[in-house]
């Protein structure tokens, strides 16, 4: 076992929740060697077999939640409740993946063709390694996990240092089912041993979620090999509230979308363009509902908002608004509104209004508690500005036109589109972005077939004659 050990840090007491043993360079040949193992065994199983094995998971998993939930809290500071959900939504992406697995995997005919027969096989990878975020880090790494297990292969879960034991969590619950031993293992490791993973020739595909800065690393890693390496590396989410938008619903899920999860989320709505019919209207409202939020200990159940999973996030977010403050924009909702924490990585919530474009607070990923909002004069203003970001995770329009909705989203560039909704990922769409958003897709049958490598199948079944 190896000597060097992770302290995990409670981001509300700021004290060591957890300590976990990391994983050195002398095990790395031994771990990929389980998993490919497990994979040879694995990967000719039946696909009920393997559906059978992911609802057993779900089954234990489901039975683990209190305990898993709490550990989430724990880590990184999200309210209880909000651990609670995740473990539901969790689930329901496991369930979809399950129910169109057989479908989507099925060996694909091509029409007859006189002595011949052709199809395409979709075959797994082999051995998948996931390193998986912590803001959701149930709902991250099911992305990948559940979906790798059914296409059949064998998955290595590297989790963040921050939430370790979701990972571990993945692995007891495929254990409980009945997995076959080393089909799914977690690994506890440093950005050198992970670089060494990433370069092992017993790897054949990388899934990463985190930061452009990551993802550039994980890249330069895996650039020498011929592998497929996915990339989901955030946003600066826009949303467009029109002078047509459902106002109250809109001001509610707007706010919502901003400040769940404290912000901490890639696809969080992170600006905000409003009609300037509306502009007056729906900055008072949304100011209004953001001062109901509650700040405070994650486990209490009034608590909206706990603290931020990093400790330095808090100066970061705090200079974000103070650039966009000196720069033209207006505090319209303060930090200090809502108290001081005697503890904790806490920032509380700031709403900048009239923020100039090129400030910090618009261009870059703030990942907390803090929103810009900015008047538009319609349709083609709020496209531009919303397009000028480097990254294309999401972006929403707020109307009851749906062709409207239609014209607009067909010119944003973003791997998602919301009319009157955001924040939120359907299992049976892909979830992709452009630009410096990242490559590659997870969920639906195109999160499947990602995970497995087509082989065609052409046959010569007559002789000429």
């Amino acid at each position: 076992m190896s000597a060097k050990e992770l302290n995990v840090i409670n981001p509300f007491t700021e004290e060591v929740a957890f300590t976990l043993p990391m994983l050195n360079e002398e095990e790395i040949d031994t771990t990929v060697a389980h998993a490919r193992t497990a994979f040879a065994g694995w990967k000719n199983t039946p696909m009920a077999e393997r559906k059978a094995l992911c609802e057993g998971f779900m089954k234990v998993f489901d039975g683990m939640r209190d305990e898993i939930a709490k550990d989430l809290t724990l880590q990184m500071g999200k309210p209880l409740q909000q651990s609670r959900n995740e473990v539901n939504g969790m689930l329901e992406r496991t369930r979809y993946m399950i129910d169109i697995a057989e479908e989507t995997l099925k060996d694909e005919y091509l029409p007859e063709k006189p002595c011949f027969t052709r199809y395409i096989r979709h075959e797994p990878k082999g051995v998948v390694l996931d390193i998986a975020a912590w803001n959701y880090p149930l709902l991250i790494a099911v992305n990948v996990v559940a979906p790798a297990v059914l296409a059949g292969n064998a998955v290595i879960i590297k989790h963040s240092s921050k939430t370790p034991l979701c990972a571990r969590a993945f692995t007891e619950a495929f254990a409980k089912a009945g997995a076959p031993k080393w089909l799914v293992q977690d690994i506890v490791a440093d950005h050198h041993v992970t670089d060494l993973f990433i370069k092992h020739p017993g790897i054949n595909h990388v899934s990463f979620t985190g930061s452009v800065r990551g993802g550039h690393e994980v890249v330069q890693s895996a650039t020498n090999r011929f592998i497929d390496v996915g990339l989901e590396l955030g946003g600066k989410d826009p949303a467009y509230v029109c002078a047509d938008a459902p106002f109250d619903f809109s001001v509610d899920n707007c706010v919502d979308g901003a400040f769940y999860n404290a912000g901490q989320s890639c696809c969080a709505i992170e600006r905000v363009y409003v009609d300037k019919a509306i502009y007056r209207n729906f900055v008072d409202a949304y100011a209004a509902l953001v001062r109901k939020y509650n700040v405070g200990d994650p486990m209490n159940s009034a608590t909206s908002i706990g603290p931020l999973a990093s400790k330095g996030a808090p100066e970061f977010l705090a200079w974000q608004v103070k650039d966009a403050v000196e720069k033209g924009g207006k505090l319209l909702v303060s930090p200090e509104e809502f108290g001081k924490q005697n503890k904790g990585y806490f920032s509380c919530p700031a709403v900048v209004i009239d923020a100039p474009q090129d400030c910090s607070l618009v261009q870059e990923e703030s990942f907390g508690p803090v929103i810009a909002i900015i008047p538009v004069s319609g349709d083609e203003e709020a496209i531009r500005l919303m397009n000028d970001s480097p990254y294309g995770l999401t972006a929403s329009i707020w109307t009851m036109d749906p062709q409207r909705a239609i014209r607009v989203g067909e010119q944003i560039e973003t791997g998602t589109f919301f009319m009157n909704r955001c924040d939120y990922l359907d299992p049976a769409l892909p979830w992709t972005g452009v630009k410096d958003t990242g490559r590659g897709a997870t969920l639906s049958h195109y999160g499947l077939l990602n995970l497995t490598q087509i082989k065609s199948m052409h046959l010569r079944v007559e002789l000429p004659k």
